[in-house]
């Protein structure tokens, strides 16, 4: 795990910058604190900030090959590299490492761009063909790992995180329009764009091909492709599952340093915890719950409780308007992009605890899309049977629970009803993304964004959730995890997202997962005997933060100086709780102050 950064000459002329490499070395530094490596010459220098996960000796990059022609750099794991390894030490190809990541140069050599479907991982990577001239960069399937590219001046260069690509002069730090509307509606900005004009973001499972003038961005992976074969799941079938998401964490364990668990009391961390203690039987597991103070928030207590059948060595983190605010300045400082998800603050906070401990971290994201979890797949379910309720009774019903007070405790029936109501009678996409706390949403964006199902079987519910999968979970969720994990040098994995996983659940039917009331049906099935019978049943919570309050005690004063909105005065008000659309302004009007560039 890294933090990786290059920079390529198209043309015969040098590099314009190379003492900028330094610099983006140093922006990095939190990604790898246990060394720094740069290789290259006039043309194309590429760099990595090293966070040892394996082969703790000789696992230094960037790699070559043999013959000094081919450079490597990779942020990231490769699950089945012994298979790898052994099938290149068959061509008789000289290791110089015993880990993961120098593998990928003998695939390079033999197969070009395309070896990059051999690997399974999660990875962001980039590989440097000297006698081509060319440069390949790569993302794992569901976007673990991020990577950025940018192209000034007939240089390409690229990065794990935006604020190394600022460091060069000539970088403009320009607001991308299209990227402002589609945060907007979403909360986060969706692969390729960032909020920077000109700055990219590589989607997940594609690959970026820059030889002399051309660049070629296109997909090694398909997740339509793999929506679109036929299911081998059907409800009652718990043994195919959990046999195949025991082999995913079985293989996600590979480390040679200590590693830990965040847990929640829910099904999916619950369900992690379990099979990591059978995947490393006798060894002491290190599990992470946050403490909120607020009531309504706090589920430690049920964290706990499940770490307690395997005895694991147990830590809980208290989340408090102090530590949160903390959280907060070194998110908003380091980050050059804003993060709509407050949820990256008790993140950000478990991974620094854990570091004390561990280095790598397993997390329970993919889940939910997946499976079916969320609260609004039910939702959207019983859309249509609203919709069948004579109009004057829905009208009472909307103006009753209109003038219900506003709550601003967490995921209250009020609040759901409220959510609810708000939306049902609007086309799916707008109605999903109005209940996600969308700010604004256009009719452009409803069609770009409509376009990422174009290739999906016209499964209603299952559109939703592939939506998800699709954007909420590579450009939120997984943004959220990586960042706040890696500010604290900590890897975190997420099993629920190997290749195997994925290509057995995205093509399950509807109902598979989503029976009747009940969210993550197959799931559950599959987890029974595993974990305790009460987490199967648990209503889903999530990690949420007590924003709502916040706004109006400890980040009033941030607040009032940054949003200009009547959102805000209602809020605050009591008439409605804004939380969702307010977080992720704030969230802008940071970024913006902190990185000079102007939104309005």
């Amino acid at each position: 795990m890294c933090g990786i950064f290059g920079a390529i000459a198209r043309g015969e002329a040098p590099l314009r910058h190379p003492e900028a490499l330094e610099r983006m070395a140093a922006a990095l530094r939190h990604r790898g604190p246990d060394g720094e490596c740069i290789i290259g010459n006039e043309r194309a220098r590429l760099g990595a900030r090293r966070l040892a996960i394996m082969d703790l000796t000789t696992g230094d990059q960037p790699f070559q090959s043999p013959d000094g022609k081919i450079w490597m750099v990779c942020n990231g794991e490769i699950y089945n590299a012994p298979a790898l390894r052994q099938e290149a030490s068959g061509w008789g190809y000289p290791f110089r490492s015993h880990g993961d990541i120098e593998t990928i140069v003998p695939f390079y050599q033999r197969f070009g761009a395309d070896a990059v479907a051999r690997l399974e991982g999660m990875f962001g990577l980039a590989i440097w063909d000297e006698t081509r001239r060319r440069l390949v960069l790569a993302r794992d399937r569901a976007g673990e790992k991020p990577l950025f590219w940018t192209d000034v001046g007939n240089e390409l260069r690229f990065a794990s995180e935006i604020q190394a690509l600022l460091e060069f002069p000539d970088q403009l730090r320009r607001l991308n329009r299209k990227a402002l509307r589609l945060y907007h509606a979403l909360g986060y900005v969706p692969a390729p764009y960032t909020l920077f004009d000109g700055i990219n973001k590589l989607p997940p499972a594609s690959l970026l091909i820059a030889e002399g003038a051309r660049t070629e961005v296109r997909p090694f992976w398909s997740a339509a492709d793999a929506a679109s074969r036929p299911s081998t799941l059907v409800p009652g079938d718990t043994t195919t599952l959990r046999d195949t998401l025991l082999r995913a964490v079985k293989r996600e364990l590979m480390s040679d340093v200590p590693l830990g668990i965040f847990t929640s009391g829910g099904l999916d961390s619950s369900l992690l915890v379990a099979a990591a203690a059978r995947g490393i039987p006798g060894e002491r597991i290190h599990t992470y719950a946050v403490r909120f103070t607020e009531s309504g928030y706090d589920e430690s207590p049920y964290a706990e409780a499940v770490t307690h059948a395997i005895a694991s060595v147990h830590h809980v983190v208290t989340a408090d308007e102090e530590s949160l605010g903390r959280a907060l300045e070194v998110v908003s400082r380091s980050l050059a992009e804003p993060l709509g998800d407050p949820a990256v603050l008790p993140t950000f906070l478990l991974a620094e605890a854990a570091r004390k401990d561990v280095k790598v971290i397993l997390s329970g994201e993919g889940a939910d899309e997946l499976f079916g979890g969320y609260p609004t797949y039910l939702g959207h379910k019983f859309a249509d049977l609203w919709q069948r309720v004579p109009r004057p009774l829905r009208q009472a019903t909307r103006w009753a629970v209109e003038r219900w007070p506003s709550s601003t405790g967490k995921m209250t029936l009020e609040y759901m009803l409220k959510q609810f109501l708000s939306a049902t009678e609007e086309p799916w996409l707008t109605r999903h993304l109005t209940w996600l706390g969308a700010m604004t949403i256009d009719e452009g964006v409803i069609a770009e964004l409509a376009g990422k199902l174009d290739r999906f079987p016209d499964e209603p519910l299952n559109r939703v959730m592939w939506f998800d999968f699709l954007t909420y979970l590579p450009d939120d969720l997984l943004v959220k995890v990586d960042r706040a994990t890696m500010l604290a040098s900590v890897e975190a994995r997420a099993p629920f997202l190997d290749r195997e996983v994925m290509e057995l659940v995205l093509p399950a039917a509807s109902h598979v997962k989503v029976r009747g009331l009940t969210t993550k049906a197959i799931l559950k099935e599959a987890a029974r005997g595993l974990v305790p019978d009460e987490v199967i049943h648990r209503r889903k919570r999530g990690l949420s933060v007590p924003v709502a309050r916040w706004l109006n005690t400890g980040l009033a004063p941030l607040a009032d100086r940054l949003l200009d909105t009547p959102l805000l005065t209602e809020h605050r008000t009591g008439r409605r709780n804004h939380a969702r659309r307010l977080w992720p302004q704030l969230m802008l009007a940071l970024w913006s102050e902190r990185w000079g560039v102007e939104i309005r």
